[in-house]
């Protein structure tokens, strides 16, 4: 099975005796492998699996534990994440297990599956007989393993600091570990199962806690908080609190005391390169450039206009040539010469000559014939709408719908040219002041700026003003807002409602029969008269503020609308105001540092409902089964703390301090750390394993297939030799 690590593989494994035992701390965070009789272990990894596939080839690889970050860019990882063998402290997935073993033996340098030594592992306390089931399985069957023996890791750890008088016989063990922490009374050097007290609280949620904490206050660097960094930074900078809510507030306050406890985390940042001023040279060179570039679009436009104007003048021509023949040919003949020219009457050829001829003054840039072209116009309307001028009593009921449709249409299509022309006035006008603005610029770049900003600021104001009072209503006799609709509408739609609800009352008593004669369309067209007045389209004021706003753009790169300053995230807002800086990427680290490791002791911060550490001992001491003052003396007497999260400063003090609350007055209370938290446990089981008595705690792979599960149930390690 392929492997990829920087751990190097042991080179004297066969050095060894049969005898010899191995010795494994399989923890939650770190796995540990060595020979028993030694002080270190051989070989340390973190305790999961990831098995991406190679994205040139397709091979699955396994990756466990520590790795190369440079390599994984040669594999797929997106469906492949770290994996672990635990839930919580227990080992249920023992398809990774059996990576891990594979894995750590390989490394130890066996050669091949069958493992020869004696194995002596650590599990958590009082684990299920499933799973300890499990293991020997997989040890027994999997690695030809001859005996086992299961031993708990804080039991260990005890052990050895009390050979080294660190601890009493009769003590407490607190182990914090990576997913869960226990408490262990020892009475005359072994552990009492009864009264041990566990937590779902570890290292693994202090560092999620900051984690999350650091993303939500930096979320443009989420992608530099990885998991390896923030446990960097749990355990360079993190410390328990003598009192969180007194902590708390000294960082509220933001005395001296508060700033000296702050950290700052540097990151990696480049200051962008200095754009230098272009010399004289350059910007007559780009002048230059840009003048060619402006005479080379201005031949290529002038080339097709000149296209242009030979092709209508081309077709002009032909249609006059038509024109002229038509005249030379006889009556009789003129629908055969018609139809072989593709046009049905004289009249079409004369209006195609007609377009052809306004498209070529407009080509050659000719000013327009205004009162020839308003002339064809009103001939156009008056033969294209022949009834509007006839009176009603001289026509009949037919023709009369018909000059109402006609008059429909002509008004619809004077008020479109109406648009149009006042579109253009708009443009015009538009342009002729941005002229103006232009020179005004010109003069006085600094004080034209300044100008625009404030007229922006006072059109802004005014429009909001306006949007606020259209919404709540205008205040009258002292009393702002609860008007109703009424008080908000305009004066033209106030008069639309006067005639719509006169109109209603007039009609009849109990019938609406609005609508059912043609003389009930005249109201509408007293109701649209007004429509220009209404204020449903943009006021001048926003047409100003637009034209103004899209003026600043022109001008000022830093100036930001209102309407995207308002909906532009708290992130990019920096980016959009100014260029980052070295101060943006500094990570300050404050009321974090003592926030996160505070689950250990108030696991509500994390939405876990158990008891803290300190109250943990408590409840250990009050479930013994004896009770008895003495003993329970001794017990808190030598308090052992063991465990990677027993590593911030602060800790002992802390836990002091909840265990003096929760004793009596007056009972002695002693805390110590052990020699090594993180690597005594292996320790103590290297020594156990090197003892004359350790083969008689052990059972052989001959007993639990004589015995099963059963006797596995049984089993029961004794810790003094």
């Amino acid at each position: 099975m392929p492997f990829i690590s920087q751990i190097q593989r042991q080179s004297d494994y066969a050095y060894f005796p049969s005898d010899t035992p191995i010795v494994i701390d399989n923890g939650a965070s770190y796995f540990r492998i060595g020979w028993a009789g030694e002080n270190e272990p051989r070989v340390i990894f973190r305790n999961i699996v990831q098995r991406p596939r190679h994205k040139g080839t397709g091979e699955t690889v396994t990756i466990v534990g520590d790795h190369d970050p440079a390599l994984l860019r040669y594999f797929d990882c997106t469906r492949s994440g770290p994996r672990s063998a635990f839930d919580n402290n227990v080992v249920y997935q023992f398809e990774i297990m059996e990576y891990i073993l594979d894995f750590g033996f390989d490394r130890l340098g066996a050669n091949g599956s069958q493992i020869d030594h004696p194995v002596l592992i650590t599990e958590c306390v009082c684990n299920p007989v499933h799973s300890r089931s499990k293991m020997s399985e997989l040890l027994f069957e999997t690695y030809g393993v001859p005996s086992v023996a299961f031993g708990v890791d804080a039991a260990f750890s005890y052990k050895y600091n009390q050979r080294h008088g660190i601890c009493n016989e009769d003590g407490l063990a607190i182990c914090p570990g990576f997913n869960t922490t226990h408490v262990i009374p020892f009475v005359a050097g072994e552990p009492v199962y009864k009264g041990c007290t566990r937590t779902n609280i570890g290292g693994y949620h202090v560092t999620d806690y900051l984690k999350q904490l650091l993303s939500l206050k930096y979320p443009h660097h989420m992608a530099r908080f990885t998991w390896e960094k923030v446990e960097d930074l749990k355990m360079e900078h993190c410390y328990i609190a003598p009192t969180y809510a007194s902590e708390t507030r000294l960082f509220q306050k933001g005395t001296e005391e508060a700033e000296d406890k702050t950290r700052v985390w540097q990151l990696p940042w480049v200051p962008p390169p200095v754009e230098e001023a272009p010399s004289e040279e350059e910007i007559a060179r780009k002048a230059a450039l840009r003048e060619r570039q402006g005479q080379r679009l201005r031949d290529m436009a002038e080339a097709k206009r000149s296209s242009r104007i030979n092709e209508l003048e081309n077709e002009l021509r032909g249609l006059e040539f038509l024109l002229l023949q038509l005249e030379q040919v006889q009556a009789h003949e003129i629908p055969n010469f018609l139809r072989e020219t593709g046009y049905h009457s004289r009249q079409e050829i004369e209006a195609s000559a007609h377009k052809v001829t306004l498209s070529l003054r407009k080509a050659k840039g000719e000013p327009k014939a205004d009162q020839s072209e308003a002339e064809d116009k009103t001939d156009s309307s008056s033969e294209k709408y022949p009834l509007i001028s006839i009176p009603d009593e001289m026509l009949t009921p037919e023709q009369i719908k018909e000059k109402r449709k006609q008059i429909f249409l002509k008004t619809t299509s004077d008020g479109r040219q109406r648009a149009k022309q006042k579109r253009l006035e708009e443009e015009s006008e538009r342009e002729r002041r941005n002229q103006l603005d232009e020179e005004r610029r010109l003069e006085n770049p600094e004080l034209y700026l300044e100008q625009t900003r404030a007229r922006y600021k006072e059109l802004s104001e005014r429009v909001e003003q306006r949007k606020r009072l259209k919404t709540n209503g205008n205040q009258t006799n002292g009393n702002s807002g609860g008007v109703g609709r009424g008080e908000r509408l305009s004066a033209a739609q106030r008069e639309r409602m006067r005639l719509l609800t006169t109109a209603a009352f007039d009609r009849g008593k109990g019938e609406d029969t609005f609508g059912a004669r043609d003389e009930d369309w005249q109201l509408y067209k007293l109701m649209s008269k007004d429509n220009d007045d209404d204020d449903d389209g943009p006021e001048p004021d926003e047409v100003e503020l637009a034209r103004i706003s899209s003026r600043l753009q022109e001008i000022d790169r830093t100036f930001v609308p209102k309407s995207e300053a308002e909906t532009s995230q708290p992130g990019s807002e920096v980016l959009k105001s100014r260029p980052l800086t070295q101060e943006d990427f500094k990570i300050v680290l404050g009321i974090e540092r003592f926030r996160c490791p505070e689950v250990l002791f108030n696991p509500n911060l994390v939405g876990i409902g158990q008891a803290g550490v300190d109250e943990m001992a408590g409840v250990s001491i009050r479930r013994l089964p004896e009770k008895d003052e003495e003993l329970e003396k001794r017990l808190t007497s030598s308090i052992l703390m063991t465990g990677g999260s027993c590593l911030y400063p602060g800790m002992c003090e802390r836990l002091e301090a909840g265990i003096r609350m929760i004793r009596p007055c007056g009972a002695p209370i002693k805390i110590v750390r052990a020699l090594d938290p993180i690597l005594d446990a292996w320790r103590g089981a290297s020594a156990y394993a090197a003892s004359a008595q350790f083969p008689q705690q052990t059972f052989t792979r001959m007993d639990y297939f004589e015995k099963g599960e059963d006797w596995i149930r049984g089993y029961k390690f004794r810790y003094t030799l």
